[in-house]
């Protein structure tokens, strides 16, 4: 579990290209054969990626956490963004196709990563499952829920003409699957939109995460970071991940258009609880 540590606004004016990369980029996620975790201390969150490439993987209790298991503290979303899979949580195994989303709440002990065909030798850039976790504290339980592709809240957000036209789906949120603190989905670019979350916000009360995928192999996103009025971005490639404090803007332009997961926690779980930054005052 590799471990970042809180910031100051202040530190980016100071900070070069690898210093912000190093600081709020996650390049390698998604490791075949393992469960690799980042452990943010904005929020206390944590990342994960899971990549059974064949192998079931259980969900251990990393020593950072200080914690008999994973979820004794906590509680996460997981979203698959590969190939057809299963989680098994304390014994009941949930099939996860692409865009699926698993809620796990506080208190569930045994979580198993695996592929669909468990028997089969799975070859992962061809198909199989990568699973995504965003974990936050809990302070009190929630039931497991699934949910699957085609479900949750639909929003149309964005206009063709501003090259932003998107479909933002809301899994975990105030008045979808309950949580403690989480509030998760993710966000699909329309062909020839390449612009997301526009205009840019901040959120006071909450740290952002976003994973990028379904970004084609020669595509990058530029990630704007930072202060409004002192912007940074990050060059981000297909399944790379960035941590947004609260006080930094969080937005995105691609070189073709792509998927992202977004999932925050903090104080509150109002979505449109953002400060939102007009594009003319963005320096």
């Amino acid at each position: 579990m590799d471990q970042r540590y809180a910031t100051h606004p202040d530190q980016i004016a100071g900070l070069d290209t690898q210093a912000l990369r190093d600081t709020f980029l996650v390049e390698r996620l998604f490791v075949p054969g393992q469960v690799t975790a980042v452990y943010t201390h904005h929020d206390r969150i944590v990342l994960a990626g899971a990549v059974p490439a064949g192998t079931p993987l259980p969900l251990e209790a990393f020593p950072e956490l200080r914690a008999e298991h994973f979820l004794q503290n906590r509680e996460a979303g997981i979203i698959n963004v590969g190939g057809a899979g299963t989680v098994t949580a304390d014994g009941e195994t949930y099939p996860m196709a692409k865009g699926a989303c698993l809620y796990l709440g506080r208190g569930v002990r045994d979580v198993v990563f695996a592929d669909d065909d468990v028997d089969a030798d799975v070859d992962v850039e061809e198909g199989g499952a990568q699973f995504y976790l965003f974990s936050a504290p809990a302070h009190t339980t929630y039931p497991t829920v699934l949910a699957q592709p085609g479900e949750g809240t639909v929003r149309e957000l964005g206009d063709q003409l501003t090259s932003n036209r998107r479909t933002l789906t809301q899994l975990i949120h105030a008045d979808g699957i309950r949580s403690c603190q989480i509030v998760m989905g993710f966000t699909t670019l329309h062909p020839g939109s390449m612009w997301n979350t526009m205009p840019a916000h901040t959120h006071d009360r909450r740290t952002e995460c976003y994973l990028y995928f379904d970004v084609p192999a020669d595509a990058r996103v530029l990630h704007v970071c930072g202060e409004p009025e002192e912007t940074r971005h990050l060059v981000v490639a297909d399944r790379q991940a960035v941590i947004s404090p609260s006080w930094s803007v969080h937005s995105g332009v691609g070189t073709a258009s792509y998927s992202f997961v977004w999932a925050m926690a903090g104080e509150n779980q109002a979505f449109d609880d953002m400060d939102a930054v007009p594009v003319a005052a963005l320096r």
